[in-house]
């Protein structure tokens, strides 16, 4: 099925092909916050035109030329929005640290003036009545929302395919998946058409698109960002998140995000944990004596994960020359595939959870797990199993298998903090992926190995490490991602080593497939 995208903007479609009012000194294509805010100060560039331009490239290439299938609905809006922030600015400069930032929200992020479906056409149209915490803390912070992003069907896959959607592309690779369940936020912000956005992570939905698509994504520590207005999975794994083009405009959006919410009890934890500022940890990226774990519990030893070992152990040596110590560590425990298997709580914490928040929507055309099941409007082959599952648990934190799994979690974390703290590390790598993003034509994307992160609650960044070699479908190659894993509270010291990385590699490549629109 095709996305639903509302083209309601005067003149949109006569302008697709080129840009409207954008300054030509100005370069929309990889732009970053810090690009945007001194085009501002110096009056090269408008909101209007600034937004206009995200715009004219969602409309060439969204659904047409490689018709990415990225954005679920455009904010009819988002024009006199930045009217609105030009007036503000003209007046008494930026509204604050996003002024003007065009992002895109995954659709299961609340939105008082756009529906929230989830990608779910059982809940087609349903409208919150207020945003979600961290949307309020994004507009306040002057960012202009363009729309929502396509995302795997209730965040409950990898592939980002949705009933009220479809399938999204990677732009990288047209034949491939862009990742998931965040999959439209990642090949938007990849192809440039949107400065940056959220996912939600409940094992590698922030991760994995950032892998996918050679972004940064950051997974915070539990209670660092508000759930709260967020469509749920699981209280004890679902995480919110920014992905980014850098660094740094990952870290700028977390600090916005971040803060105390009390509809939110985790986040009381935030409080005296977070630094007034992430933004100070860029400025000191050198990796020179970090101590590095290579976690090669995390590689795989089968021949289709040789291409993703080949890019980890470059990237490594990467950070090796820049003056980073890197100890080899290893571990059984920490498995990806024992932790999914062992650990997750998905199916036994989503019925409680989704039926609480869909009764929080007025209008949801669902009111319930059964009646999403009910309607059959879902994408039955990624989700059929998994809903059946936990639609039969009618308590399913009562359930003995699943407080045995959270004493398992609470080994994990033990044994994940005492592995940092036996062999001195400021923080440990690994592929978040073992293989290479999937094709569009497989219904798992396998191999993944975000869930240490998210059983544990630890923080994680995950920056683009280099590309597969390339092919006739990849002419870059498929970006493949490194996870940046450290202890609870660490995020300022994990941009710091990401940074760093960043800086001394720049693996980043924007694709092919999304090319610069003339300028007028």
């Amino acid at each position: 099925m095709k996305s639903i995208v509302t083209f309601c903007f005067a003149g949109l479609a006569a302008v697709a092909a080129t840009r409207v009012d954008a300054a030509d000194s100005f370069q929309i294509e990889e732009a970053t916050v810090a690009s945007i805010q001194q085009a501002l100060r110096d009056k090269s560039l408008t909101c209007h035109a600034l937004v206009q331009a995200y715009l004219d490239r969602i409309a060439a290439y969204d659904h047409k030329g490689p018709s990415l299938n990225a954005i679920l609905a455009l904010n009819p809006h988002a024009l006199t929005d930045a009217d609105q922030r030009d007036a503000d600015y003209a007046r008494s400069g930026p509204v604050g640290p996003l002024h003007c930032i065009p992002l895109v929200l995954k659709d299961n992020y609340n939105t008082a003036d756009l529906p929230t479906t989830g990608g779910s056409a059982a809940l087609a149209g349903a409208q919150p009545k207020t945003d979600a915490f961290t949307v309020t803390r994004l507009r306040e912070a002057g960012a202009i929302i363009l729309g929502k992003s396509n995302m795997h069907e209730l965040a409950l896959a990898g592939t980002t395919v949705s009933s009220l959607g479809g399938q999204t592309l990677n732009p990288y690779d047209l034949t491939r998946t862009p990742g998931g369940s965040s999959g439209g936020t990642g090949a938007a912000v990849a192809a440039n058409l949107a400065l940056a956005g959220t996912g939600s992570d409940t094992v590698n939905s922030i991760r994995s698109p950032a892998s996918a698509n050679a972004l940064v994504g950051i997974r915070p520590t539990k209670g660092l960002l508000s759930r709260a207005g967020i469509m749920p999975v699981s209280e004890t794994q679902d995480a919110a998140g920014p992905i980014a083009r850098t660094v740094s405009d990952a870290a700028r959006l977390l600090e916005v995000m971040a803060g105390y919410d009390p509809n939110d009890p985790s986040t009381a934890w935030s409080v005296g944990n977070m630094p007034a500022s992430y933004t100070p940890f860029l400025e000191h990226g050198s990796l020179r004596g970090v101590r590095i774990g290579l976690l090669k519990t995390m590689l795989g030893s089968r021949p289709e994960h040789q291409e993703v070992n080949t890019v980890i152990a470059a990237a490594v040596a990467a950070m090796q020359n820049e003056g980073a110590i890197i100890v080899e560590v290893d571990d059984p425990a920490l498995s990806a595939a024992k932790l999914n298997a062992e650990n997750d709580v998905q199916k036994y914490e989503f019925r409680g959870l989704i039926n609480a928040y869909l009764a929080s929507i007025p209008n949801a055309p669902a009111k319930s797990l059964a009646d999403i099941i009910a309607s059959g409007k879902f994408h039955k082959p990624s989700l059929e199993s998994f809903l059946a599952s936990a639609q039969a648990y009618q308590n399913g934190i009562e359930e003995l298998d699943y407080h045995l799994r959270l004493l398992r979690n609470a080994r994990t974390r033990d044994k994940l903090i005492s592995l940092l703290a036996e062999h001195r590390l400021d923080a440990v790598v690994y592929p978040l992926q073992q293989r290479l993003v999937v094709p569009t034509s497989e219904a798992n994307q396998a191999d993944r190995n975000g869930i240490l992160a998210s059983v544990t609650g630890f923080p994680a960044i995950t920056v683009p490490a280099g590309f597969s070699k390339p092919t006739v479908t990849a002419p870059l190659g498929v970006p493949i991602g490194m996870d940046i894993l450290g202890r609870p509270w660490s995020e300022g010291r994990l941009i710091q080593i990401a940074h760093g990385f960043e800086q001394a590699t720049h693996f980043r490549k924007p694709p092919n497939s999304a090319p610069p629109l003339s300028m007028k």
